[in-house]
């Protein structure tokens, strides 16, 4: 790290808070008392080790693993191992493309992680400058691309060579890269666990070179922005509509801690409405012996019944993943609701709730599950809204009743059907009440072929966007 444009007492201290600052923009939760703490680990800790100091922020302000990735991006920008060109990537020669990629085989075969750091900065600066001035001049339209590096250097062509290197004892071998290869009836089995130790590494140097370019333009464009806009948000704050694969299965793996702080929130929530209202009468009574000094207040004590909860999920297109999530959660939660049904649709509706029940243990496969084993289209693919809730109105309308809370899941994009909100009115004037999380965001309501403004004048629509807000609105609108 450099430290030397100014004193550590006055440059650690705004450089901690910004840092925490950043994390809080990505919705991590860190408070004064982890701040202070965070502050001793850098007093106890020194700047001799960077890694050190990583891990000891790491220890002192995060409460959850899956906050570990937002954590390293963020640090890697506020506490950079350096600052413009590394002094390694300065002190060596220019290379051409070819030397470059044969440097990079046999770092990758000893897995030496300086060396893999060096070779990020000097492939970044080589090969991933663009602009008028590349990576030396002024702060203007120039900066640095990871995209560009990767897809010049090419690092995942490596593979074979760095296997061949550690099967023969070639240069760099000595790190576990499986130099003794596999023989006989477990070599097969041998080869790839080594390729799978190579991709791994692989994907680490890749690592490195986006976060070598992220720094170098934070350098150029400031810090706090690229931190804000750069850095990947963890995985409750992404998009619904826009998360890729990898990010939906991060998300899956959070669902169980989920769903025990919600329920936690909503034991809390009843356990505070079972108190029920003060009782002026009973209240008077009992303080007549005392004059009313002090006043012990009586309460009207009630004990609600758990409520029932009816979901209908838009299970078509990029609205999928944001139903298949919710019907999971709310299946987690089963245990805070006297019966919970669940409906799936397209076009057509059919009950999915033995397929959420029984199939709790492979979530990932939920959606082929209800394409296969559900009837949820009909004579095209395209989702219907008026058509689905007319045939749950028809069809269903015994699954609601006063004590029941209908979720409605999807973004309320017709593709130019009737919206049918009479029967939306129906299923209303049944239940107890009726919210609709759309996964779009206010300013498309109403666009297109969107009748989110329509469907919002007969119930509550809310904006659910992310897992995040989905535990909030769970929280807030689920009756207790």
């Amino acid at each position: 790290m450099s430290t030397q444009d100014a004193p550590a007492s006055t440059v650690l201290p705004e450089r901690l808070t910004a840092f925490v600052r950043a994390l809080r923009g990505h919705g991590i939760r860190v408070g004064p008392a982890e701040t202070v703490d965070a502050a001793a680990v850098l007093q106890v800790l020194g700047l001799a080790d960077r890694e050190r100091i990583r891990e000891g922020l790491a220890a002192a302000l995060l409460r959850a693993d899956r906050q570990r990735t937002v954590f390293d991006a963020t640090f890697d920008l506020y506490f950079p191992l350096g600052t413009g060109e590394l002094a390694a990537t300065r002190a060596a020669p220019a290379a051409d493309l070819t030397e470059l990629r044969d440097r990079l085989a046999e770092a990758l075969a000893a897995n030496d992680a300086s060396a893999l750091t060096q070779l990020a900065g000097e492939a970044v600066d080589m090969l991933g400058g663009y602009g008028p001035t590349g990576s030396s001049g002024p702060t203007g339209t120039g900066g640095w691309s990871a995209h560009q590096t990767l897809d010049r250097l090419r690092p995942q062509t490596l593979l074979a060579r760095v296997l061949a290197s550690g099967r023969t004892g070639g240069s760099g071998g000595t790190d576990g890269s499986g130099a003794s290869g596999g023989s006989g009836a477990s070599g097969g089995f041998t080869e790839r666990l080594e390729a799978d130790e190579i991709r791994r590494r692989i994907e680490d140097f890749r690592g490195r070179v986006r976060g070598e370019a992220r720094r170098r333009v934070a350098e150029r464009r400031g810090t706090d922005e690229i931190a804000r806009r750069g850095v990947a948000p963890s995985a409750d704050q992404v998009d619904f509509l826009v998360a890729n694969r990898e990010q939906l299965a991060e998300l899956r793996r959070t669902l169980q801690p989920l769903a025990r702080k919600l329920a936690t929130r909503l034991t809390a929530r009843r356990r505070r409405a079972a108190r029920g209202q003060i009782d002026i009468r009973r209240t008077l009574r009992r303080s007549l012996s005392t004059g009313g000094v002090p006043l012990r207040p009586a309460h009207r004590r009630h004990r609600p019944a758990r409520p029932e909860i009816v979901l209908l999920c838009d299970v078509s297109g990029s609205a999928a993943g944001f139903a298949n999530f919710t019907m999971l959660l709310v299946q987690a939660m089963r245990d805070q609701f006297s019966r919970v049904r669940v409906y799936a649709f397209v076009n057509r509706v059919d009950e999915v709730t033995r397929l959420i029940t029984t199939g709790g243990a492979d979530p990932a496969g939920l959606g082929h599950r209800i394409a296969t084993e559900a009837t949820v289209s009909g004579w095209h693919g395209s989702s219907d809204y008026g058509s689905a809730l007319g045939e749950f109105a028809e069809r269903h309308l015994d699954a609601v009743g006063p004590r029941t809370s209908v979720l409605v899941l999807g973004d309320a994009r017709t593709n130019g059907f009737d919206p049918n909100v009479p029967a939306l009115r129906r299923i209303a004037a049944r239940a107890r009440r009726v919210h609709w999380l759309n996964p779009e965001g206010p300013a498309h309501w109403g666009t297109g072929d969107s009748a989110a403004h329509a469907y919002a004048e007969v119930v509550d629509m809310h904006a659910c966007r992310n897992a995040r807000r989905l535990g909030e609105l769970v929280t807030r609108l689920l009756p207790v």
